[in-house]
């Protein structure tokens, strides 16, 4: 097994893993009332200063476009002075998303870890169940130093929990103060929102890729029909009709509700809520655009153009050799990684499309961070510089030592370098990727575009640049809904299924409308109310659908 990277040609860096959920629940307010909102709108973010010696050859901007590296840094540059633990041991909880790693006691990646960073790194890794384990610990008033707060998998009552047991870092990290901390001042203002709360900051965020999710195709398959891109969404399902064969190729794969977000960005439906001209909001289920999008995703499922297994498992494995020929990734970058299952392959990205003639298509913005992390509560100021010391050096972004250290180990102990490539020696493939992925979710600088092939980041550049110029932000972004985090998860899990049903044909598009009708009843409408509270002013009216 080799690593994805080479020392000349890093492979793609995200900064941070991707979180399964539902609603946000990291907040600017508590949902007590405006006088969080309005805080939150007068607080200083923290001064935003690229690192210096880090200079990309295509330049990102704060919308989301990525920086690119075409080449990789001839030498990896220091971020840091000193090693950031003094006290001998930092505690912090955080969840893995990999294999669980070796015990620190046998892991020798771990133990140089904990050398670099000056002293033990006490990790507590989930594997499952988070927001439980995180209640159990929060009950038991024995904290950690730190504790990865995540955004989207319903822990409630954000706004007094922070107050009542973790440390108000506003006065050590707003403004210019953030200075101090060169990694954490590399972190981008939207990157730093996710992370207030009642109008001051409460963690590090971890940034993750701005971009939502896109349509990818292979482009062998797509060529016998004049290409993946489509004009309009009749175009799109006669092209998936002619390329599907019977038992042998399918034009779609089969996770129906990637399939339905993405109909839906061609129907100009609103990125989970549209803010209406007097404020308030209204759901994207509630919306005409949503129940158009869904009578034409029936008409595709009638079509027999998704794989039939809706649980299959090899997705990817059948779209790099065209037996499935679209696939729905989480962002633009997935278009290079399919390389990982066909060396030969770079995917195609669709531009959402007007569905109808006159109709606005949109592009849904990502949230752009996996949460962020607080410290426990405490009035020690040497203590909380040194949390901060060390989130600031596990936040060093590409091109670093530091990062190297954090995500690969040490050259000659934890890989070596064979033909330019990174290679696991002795137990790395043991203890690497479980105790990266821990300290990933917990800590991460903004993520970069960077290939193996330079023109596949030239491509996804080029792509991110067209899909901004549609992009839509969910308005609900950094906002909190008591509500939402109770019941939301619960409530829109019960619409989904009658929505996918509908696509399926096994329900009708008025059993679809009493689901919405229940769904309002049973939280729905006060979710939007409390969201809608304290909405901030600068969040703008949604845009109308008509071209």
């Amino acid at each position: 097994m080799r690593y994805q990277i080479r020392r000349r040609d890093l492979f793609t860096l995200t900064g941070a893993a991707a979180v399964a959920g539902g609603v946000a629940a990291c907040s600017s307010s508590s949902g007590s009332g405006n006088g969080g909102a309005d805080a939150s709108a007068s607080l200083a973010l923290p001064t935003y200063q690229a690192l210096e010696g880090l200079t990309p050859d295509l330049e990102g901007n704060e919308d989301g476009l990525h920086n690119v590296y075409l080449e990789a840094p001839e030498t990896l540059i220091r971020t840091t002075e000193k090693k950031p633990i003094s006290s001998g041991e930092i505690t912090a909880l955080t969840q893995t998303f990999a294999t669980p790693p070796t015990p620190m006691d046998a892991n020798p990646f771990w133990q140089r870890l904990n050398k670099a960073v000056g002293g033990t790194l006490a990790l507590d890794i989930a594997i499952d169940s988070y927001p439980e384990k995180f209640a159990t610990i929060l009950a038991s008033g024995d904290l950690p130093d730190l504790m990865w707060v995540p955004p989207n998998q319903g822990i409630p009552n954000i706004g007094p929990m922070l107050e009542a047991q973790f440390t108000d870092l506003t006065d050590y990290v707003s403004g210019d103060a953030v200075l101090d901390y060169p990694n954490l001042a590399a972190l981008t203002p939207s990157s730093w929102r996710t992370a207030v709360v009642n109008g001051r900051i409460w963690g590090a965020p971890i940034p993750s890729t701005p971009f939502g999710q896109v349509y990818l195709g292979n482009p062998t398959v797509w060529e016998e029909v004049g290409g993946f891109q489509s004009a309009t969404a009749e175009e799109f399902l006669e092209k998936c009709k002619d390329v599907t064969i019977a038992g042998k190729r399918w034009a779609l794969e089969p996770f129906l509700p990637n399939a339905f977000h993405m109909f839906g960005e061609w129907f100009g439906v609103p990125n989970q809520y549209r803010v209406n001209e007097d404020r308030t909001l209204t759901a994207g289920h509630q919306t005409d655009e949503y129940l158009e999008a869904l009578e034409y995703a029936q008409k595709v499922f009638a079509a027999g153009v998704f794989y039939p297994d809706l649980n299959h498992a090899e997705t990817a494995q059948d779209f790099a050799n065209g037996s499935i020929a679209a696939m729905v990734s989480v962002g633009p970058r997935g278009a290079s990684e399919v390389r990982r299952d066909n060396p030969e392959l770079l995917a195609d990205i669709l531009v959402p499309f007007s569905a109808v003639e006159g109709r606005r298509p949109v592009y849904d913005m990502g949230y752009g961070t996996v949460g962020f992390t607080p410290f426990k509560q405490t009035d020690d100021e040497a203590k909380v510089r040194e949390l901060l010391d060390l989130v600031n050096w596990l936040s060093a972004p590409f091109g670093t030592t530091e990062y190297m250290q954090k995500n690969y180990g040490t050259e000659g102990e934890d890989y070596s370098v064979e033909d330019g490539n990174y290679v696991p020696t002795g137990s790395a493939e043991a203890d690497v990727p479980g105790l990266r992925s821990a300290l990933q979710i917990m800590t991460a600088g903004e993520g970069v575009i960077y290939n193996p092939i330079p023109s596949d980041s030239e491509y996804i550049y080029a792509k991110e640049q067209e899909l901004l110029e549609l992009m839509m932000r969910r308005p609900t972004n950094g906002l909190y809904s008591d509500t939402s985090s109770k019941k939301g998860t619960e409530i829109s899990t019960r619409l989904n299924d009658v929505r996918n049903d509908v696509m399926q044909g096994r329900k009708t598009i008025d059993d679809f409308q009493a689901a919405v009708k229940e769904w309002e009843e049973a939280g729905g409408k006060q979710i939007l109310e409390e969201f809608a509270e304290v909405l901030p002013e600068d969040v703008p009216v949604t845009p109308s659908t008509t071209l």
